[in-house]
């Protein structure tokens, strides 16, 4: 059995409410222990927050409050954040906790006394004059400067001159170099590996345990005069969350016997990969396996600030998708690991196109049919159908598949497996055509091609929820599954649904979002032209015999279906407003006439390739057909 898995985000810096910066870190790491559960893997997720320091005292006192009830009130917001968001952490860490502070105070003592190998103190007293920025709450050297200024926030830093007790880094740098090299500490992507081993290759400094000057923080143990360091503080939250000073057994299960991973932003890399594993070195404890330092994201090209009003609120996301999909769009809107951009424009077609349209879709075509044709209950195998092996093929490779991506931190990979299979089972169901399998008297086929679609909705269903859990849940719980049915173990196993079962009926498990702002183009193509026009211009309307190859309904939209038709060059889709006056299955195989040279227009967030002619007198519609032996590619005029 594969060894635990220890996953810990960063803790956040409470100056201020979270935002989709510190949840897509938590969502990721989420995920990760989420699917590492499913492959029968034990995982302990800790995240928490980082409540020391002059940043926070002084944003306390912005808002009048002493710091200790500042934080109190910001960390309620990060707690509410990770609620809301279904984040299942199995500790959450706050820095002025007791337990923390005691696991500190025990660090500290442990480096006050630490020695090297050629016997100096790892912990020595000097006086640092520099450079230190409040905004990052570390120091700076003149290099790290562009044009006078902190890189990040874009301010003078202060120049500062106090006694601090320093911790010899330097010793440590070439053994962590070599450690970096071979792979036993594992830096990825491989672009921050290749930016560490160049900061040690740069000849830094020691570094200061201590601050002066700093009153909110944890008071050194051997000198009340001095606080730790918020670095120091900060990075012993990984151990002091799983008991390193008052659980013996606890703490050596998750740090001595467990693979731990670290998930954080690439702006804290330094930090993490060098003085991290210098201390711990200096503790004489274990270093962590993998550290994993994903990019930054702009929103909608720019970086986030409150200047800008572009700060997205987790919360915002929410209420307009629901938790489980803000999960999904956050973390498929680009490769994890690098930067990227968070477009909002980009949200709601992708909602739409792979949540609404593809998965939400799949699921209630599939189940409409088997409530409608088969009273509710699953139907038998049948194993006579077209395109079945591959199918079958691609879902049973889908769990090794997710899973070896998760393995890589490939997590964007792992979800478009899981949709990749959708949108092939989508086509699996409409190359069979059940529906007109059971127009045709075919029943069992249309059983089959249903079974299939089912067993393919509870294999993805199960990769999907580290992703989406309550909507996984929720989709599963059709076919009477429950939590405890979830592992990769039953994933791999095709035909495990029991036919004859009973398979419930559900509301859209993901409602298309109607865009509130119409496509320009869309919005010209719904204006009414009035008066006479030129000869010429009639001329340059192309009207084709088209022939309905395949129709349903529009979720959420009374009035339209989505047709597939055959143009005799190419087949299409468009979107008809004629729901109210055609029921799908009486146009499928229909000739009809349809405009073919329109641009495309976005419908209800679907494209539609033409438009087709119909006449109107008051209430009543009929569609404008042409004679049955004229095919489909003629041209009308």
């Amino acid at each position: 059995m594969a060894k635990p898995i220890y996953i810990t985000t960063p803790i956040y810096y409470v100056n201020d409410v979270p935002h989709i910066g510190h949840s897509y870190t938590t969502i990721a790491a989420d995920l990760l222990a989420r699917f590492h559960r499913l492959a029968g893997r034990e995982a302990f997720f800790l995240t928490g927050t980082d409540e020391h320091g002059n940043k926070i005292a002084e944003a306390a006192e912005a808002k009048g409050l002493d710091p200790q009830t500042f934080c109190d009130q910001v960390v309620k917001h990060f707690k509410d954040a990770w609620r809301n968001l279904n984040i299942e952490y199995n500790y959450f860490i706050r820095t002025t906790e007791k337990r923390h502070e005691i696991a500190i105070r025990k660090v500290l003592e442990i480096l006050k006394n630490a020695r090297t190998e050629d016997g100096q103190d790892a912990v020595y007293t000097g006086t640092y004059s520099g450079l230190y920025c409040t905004g990052c709450e570390k120091f700076l050297t003149e290099k790290d400067l562009v044009n006078g200024l902190c890189p990040h926030h874009k301010k003078a830093p202060q120049k500062v001159e106090e006694k601090n007790y320093f911790f010899r880094l330097t010793h440590y740098l070439p053994k962590i170099k070599k450690l970096i090299e071979t792979n036993e500490l594992v830096i990825l992507p491989d672009e921050r590996r290749r930016e560490v081993l160049g900061l040690i290759d740069q000849e830094l400094d020691d570094f200061s345990l201590s601050r002066e000057k700093v009153k909110w923080g944890i008071p050194l143990p051997f000198d009340k005069n001095q606080v730790a360091y918020v670095w120091v503080d900060a990075l012993f939250n990984y151990v002091s969350g799983i008991g390193f000073a008052d659980d013996e057994e606890e703490f050596k299960k998750w740090w001595y016997d467990a693979e731990v991973v670290h998930l954080m932003a690439k702006d804290i890399l330094k930090f993490h990969c060098l003085y991290w594993p210098a201390m711990l070195m200096a503790c004489k404890l274990p270093l962590p396996k993998t550290m994993f330092l994903h990019g930054f994201f702009t929103v909608d090209g720019e970086k986030m600030s409150k200047s800008l009003g572009n700060m997205i609120d987790p919360n915002e996301l929410i209420g307009q998708y629901g938790a489980d999909a803000t999960r999904y769009l956050l973390l498929t809107q680009y490769p994890f690991g690098v930067d990227g951009d968070i477009q909002r424009s980009r949200l709601v077609t992708k909602y739409n196109s792979d949540l609404a349209n593809d998965l939400g879709n799949l699921v209630s075509r599939v189940t409409k049919m088997i409530k409608a044709n088969f009273d509710g209950k699953l139907p038998e195998p049948n194993k006579n159908l077209a395109d079945l092996d591959a199918l079958i093929s691609l879902a049973e490779d889908l769990p090794n598949k997710a899973y070896e991506h998760i393995n890589q931190f490939r997590v964007g990979a792992a979800i478009d497996e899981a949709i990749n299979l959708v949108r092939a089972t989508n086509r699996f169901f409409d190359t069979n055509a059940p529906w007109k399998m059971v127009k045709e008297g075919k029943t069992k086929e249309a059983g089959g091609v249903l079974y299939v679609c089912s067993e393919v909705i509870r294999i993805v269903s199960i990769i999907l929820y580290p992703v989406m859990p309550e909507k996984a849940l929720e989709i599963l719980g059709i076919y009477g599954m429950k939590k405890r049915d979830l592992s990769l173990n039953n994933a791999r196993t095709f035909y495990s649904l029991e036919p004859g079962s009973a398979v419930k009926i559900i509301d859209a498990v993901f409602p298309r979002i109607v865009e509130e702002k119409a496509d320009k183009g869309q919005k010209e193509a719904d204006k009414t032209q009035d008066g006479l026009i030129d000869i010429s211009e009639f001329g340059k309307v192309q009207l084709v015999v088209a022939q309905v190859l395949e129709a349903e309904k529009v979720e959420g939209a009374d009035k339209l279906l989505r047709l597939q038709i055959d143009i005799g060059s190419e087949k299409r889709q468009i979107v008809a407003g004629i729901a109210e006056h055609y029921r799908p299955e009486e146009i499928i195989n229909k000739k009809i006439v349809v405009v073919k040279n329109l641009k495309p227009a976005k419908i209800r967030g679907i494209e539609s390739n033409g438009m087709l002619l119909a006449a109107k007198k008051g209430k009543q519609l009929t569609l404008v057909t042409p004679s049955a032996d004229i095919p489909p590619g003629a041209s009308i005029g």
